[in-house]
Order: C-alpha cells, then sequence, then structure tokens
C-alpha cells in the first residue's frame, strides 16, 4: 500500500519514486536541523548532526551511500593525522579521484537527466568540504602574515576531534545539496562562539522570518518549474522539428530551456537555504551591530535568482550561481594558482573552470560549459574595461556598453548551458550548430579584439563594480 501511494504521488507531480523519497526527505532537513537548536551539550548536537545526516542518507539512497561518504572522509582525516604539511594535497587528488570514480562507475549525469537520483551529488559536496578541512588544518602550521585574509579566516591550529569531524561532515542541513561552509564556522556555531555568542546586549536573532522567506520562494521556484519543463523538453534538440525551425525560434529555444532549467537549482538551493537558516548556522551577522535590530541571513544563500537572470556582466554569474561552491573554488583553487605578487589571468580562471567540470562529472558536455564560461567571463571582461575606458561625457555611449554587456551575458550563458543540461557531445554540437555557434564564436572574437583594441589598466575602485 504504501508503494502504491509513494507511485501514485510520484506520478502525479511527474517525478520517480526514488526522486520523491529523495524530495521528502531533502524537505525534511528543515524540521530536523531545527530539532539541532534543542539538542543539549555539544557532544550531543556533533552526534545529532552526524546521525541525522547518515539517517537520512540511508532513507534516501540506502546503506551504500554512507559507505560512500565514509571514504573521502577517512581519506581526508587519515591524511590530516598521518601528514599533515601535504594534507591538503594528498586529500584534494585522492577526494577528486574517488569522487570520478563514483561519477564514472554510477553514470550519475544520465541518471539526473533521465529522472533518477543517487548518492552522487551529495558526494561531490562531502568532497569539498573534506578538502577544505584538510587545506586549512595544512594552514595551521603556516606563519599567519604570509596567509591570505580568507587562509587566516578559516585555519585550523587545532585538529577537530572525530566526532567533530563526522558532525561537519554529514550535518544534515546541507549535506543533500550544500551550501559548503567552513569547518571553523560548524566548530564556532556548535560551540556558541564568534557571530553566535549571546551577548549581553540582547537574544538571539529569530530566523523565523528568514526561513519562511526561503520556504515560499522553493514553492515559487518549484512551480513554474513544473509548468515549463514540459513546454521545453531538452529532447527536442535531436528532434527533426527543431532543425525545421528558423534561426531566431531555435535561439529563442534554447533560452528558454537554459531559463527553464535554472528554477529547479533555485528550489532546491532554497530548501537548504532554509534548513541552514532554521538551524541558526545561517546567520552571518547584524546589518547594524549598535542596534542589533536586523539579522543577515546570507552564510547559506547559494543563488540570487534576480542577479543571476539580470545579470549586466558574465563576471558577475560567479558571484551570484552556486555562490558557496564559487567561493570554495575562489579560495582553493583559483587564489591558490596565483604566485605571491603576481595577477590572476585566463589560464587561473581556466583552471579553476575545468577543476569545477570535473567535480560535476567527465560528460563532454560539462567540460564544454566550463570552458565556455571561462571564455564567456573572458570576452565579458574586455567589454567592461572598454566601457570604463569611455570618458564620462560619453555617458550614452557607456549605457549603450552595459546593455551589450548584459545581452552578451544572455546570449552566451544560455546557449554554453544546453551543454550543461544535455551532456552528450553529440546533442551539444548539434545544438551549438543549430544555432551557428554563435555563443562560441562572439566570445573569441571579443578576447581577440581586447588584443586589438587594449585599453588602460582599470582604477581598482571602479573593478569593484564589475
Amino acid at each position: 500500500m504504501e508503494s502504491f501511494d509513494m507511485s501514485s504521488m510520484a506520478a502525479s507531480i511527474g517525478v520517480s519514486v526514488a526522486v520523491l523519497r529523495f524530495l521528502l526527505c531533502f524537505v525534511a532537513t528543515i524540521p530536523v536541523s531545527f530539532a539541532w537548536r534543542f539538542v543539549p551539550s555539544r557532544l550531543g548536537k556533533h552526534i545529532y548532526s552526524a546521525a541525522s545526516g547518515a539517517l537520512l542518507s540511508y532513507l534516501s539512497f540506502g546503506f551504500s551511500s554512507n559507505l560512500h561518504f565514509l571514504v573521502p572522509m577517512t581519506i581526508g582525516y587519515a591524511s590530516m593525522a598521518i601528514c599533515r604539511p601535504i594534507s591538503g594535497f594528498v586529500t584534494f587528488f585522492l577526494g577528486f579521484a574517488y569522487l570520478i570514480g563514483c561519477h564514472v562507475f554510477y553514470m550519475s549525469g544520465d541518471a539526473w537527466k533521465e529522472g533518477g537520483i543517487d548518492s552522487t551529488g551529495a558526494l561531490m559536496v562531502l568532497t569539498l568540504k573534506v578538502i577544505s578541512c584538510s587545506i586549512n588544518y595544512n594552514d595551521g602550521m603556516l606563519k599567519e602574515e604570509t596567509l591570505r585574509e580568507a587562509q587566516k579566516k578559516n585555519r585550523l591550529v587545532r585538529m577537530p576531534s572525530l566526532i567533530e569531524y563526522f558532525g561537519y561532515c554529514l550535518c544534515c542541513g546541507s549535506h543533500f545539496a550544500g551550501p559548503v561552509f567552513e569547518m571553523k564556522d560548524y566548530l564556532e556555531w556548535t560551540e556558541e562562539k564568534g557571530i553566535w555568542a549571546v551577548s549581553g546586549k540582547g537574544k538571539r536573532p529569530s530566523p523565523y522570518g528568514a526561513t519562511l522567506r526561503a520556504i515560499l520562494q522553493a514553492g515559487i521556484c518549484m512551480a513554474l518549474y513544473l509548468y515549463l519543463v514540459p513546454q521545453f523538453p531538452l529532447s527536442r534538440f535531436t528532434e527533426p522539428v527543431y532543425q525545421e525551425w528558423g534561426f531566431w525560434r531555435r535561439f529563442g529555444y534554447q533560452y528558454m530551456a537554459g531559463f527553464t532549467a535554472r528554477w529547479k537549482y533555485y528550489f532546491i538551493w532554497s530548501i537548504s537555504e532554509a534548513s541552514i537558516i532554521i538551524s541558526g548556522l545561517g546567520f552571518s551577522g547584524w546589518a547594524d551591530e549598535n542596534t542589533r535590530t536586523k539579522a543577515k541571513w546570507d552564510r547559506a544563500k547559494n543563488v540570487d535568482i534576480l542577479g543571476v537572470e539580470l545579470a549586466k556582466s558574465a563576471v558577475q554569474i560567479p558571484l551570484v550561481w552556486n555562490i558557496q561552491v564559487s567561493t570554495w573554488l575562489r579560495h582553493y583553487v583559483y587564489e591558490r594558482l596565483v604566485k605571491p605578487g603576481k595577477k590572476a589571468g585566463f589560464f587561473q580562471l581556466l583552471a579553476t573552470q575545468t577543476v569545477s567540470a570535473v567535480w560535476h562529472g567527465l560528460y563532454p558536455g560539462y567540460i564544454i560549459f566550463f570552458v565556455q564560461s571561462a571564455l564567456m567571463i573572458d570576452g565579458s571582461k574586455a567589454i567592461y574595461r572598454w566601457q570604463q575606458a569611455m570618458p564620462p561625457k560619453m555617458a550614452m555611449l557607456r549605457s549603450v556598453m552595459v546593455f551589450i554587456n548584459f545581452l552578451y551575458t544572455v546570449l552566451v550563458l544560455n546557449y554554453s548551458s544546453v551543454g550543461f543540461m544535455v551532456l552528450s557531445l553529440h546533442e551539444t554540437l548539434v545544438a551549438y550548430k543549430s544555432v551557428y555557434f554563435i555563443g562560441t564564436v562572439v566570445p573569441i572574437v571579443v578576447i581577440l579584439l581586447s588584443y586589438l583594441v587594449p585599453v588602460k589598466p582599470v582604477r581598482p575602485k571602479t573593478r569593484k563594480e564589475e
């Protein structure tokens, strides 16, 4: 009877029973995270975090999921205990190797594309957590004056205990779909230190309004996705009728397919945000430290929906899309590839995007999408430099350049995202060819023009607006 009810419910919303089971456990992270607030003692909270995450994983994906999670967790903890000076390096490469092996074995991208689900998505989040923990413990050995601000903030001088480590890795609010957060933040949150310390100035901030906002946002996103997805199926790209359309209709379909797919991610991240906020971990400080009347809850924020859809520049996309993973990539890949005294260039950007592609899975569509993203961002920077090089008296022309950068971002982002959605090389190339590879040609032309029409370096204060 239970199986029948699950099947009927799954059919009514157009998903498989496995996906429905995952969604129910995923939504359950909100009340489970809320209950964390009432667990007594630090040790109890660590045990609760680990046990609730492991239980929800078991209910979602089966017993094997927790065995998979144990592998990178063991790699990370063993490397910190045995070889601290290179613990970050060891965990990074062995953790990624195991994740790639799971991607290949389960062909997770195909499963997700066809409406299936497995534990690989949660393993992706866990891999980033264990890597950052090991690297930060590694940084704890270095002289503080040699470190960047992010390294100083997140470095670990003391090795976490095993139960602290398990609680951090499996904390149910972020275990399924992120957001990724730091071990140091987890420990301060559990121990009520740092910004979570209860001072004499007042009580703890109430998370209920921010949680309700995130839940309402999740509901709207899911409703829009369920309405749009039957109208813009990915299978259309390889159907004969698609090839019969004119250029603009094909291009418009690519935009709508990308637009539709994003609402699924907006829903997932909104649920995660609600879960982290209700636990208290989502608290990121006060808007005004003196009055302490308005709390900020953006620690768990993983997406700015309007920021993505109305981005004026491709440079803004990593700042508003999958925000916490973008932050992780910046701190643990991009910045660490830049030699002291040198500036980051296209190599660091391409390497970072390649790591992101591998993290998602070894599908040609992912690789192509992230290489495209590197081209897209570099081209957008060139347009921005031209815009800033114009004198103030050419305000109208500068506004036109802003609009051109916006159109460029919309064009290339939605064209590129087709590869991320269809995954296979054949389908990606068919879709790109149908619009004459416009989203690849335009960024390359813009980048080449930036060498032919160079401008003076942008002042730091204007670059911040980028």
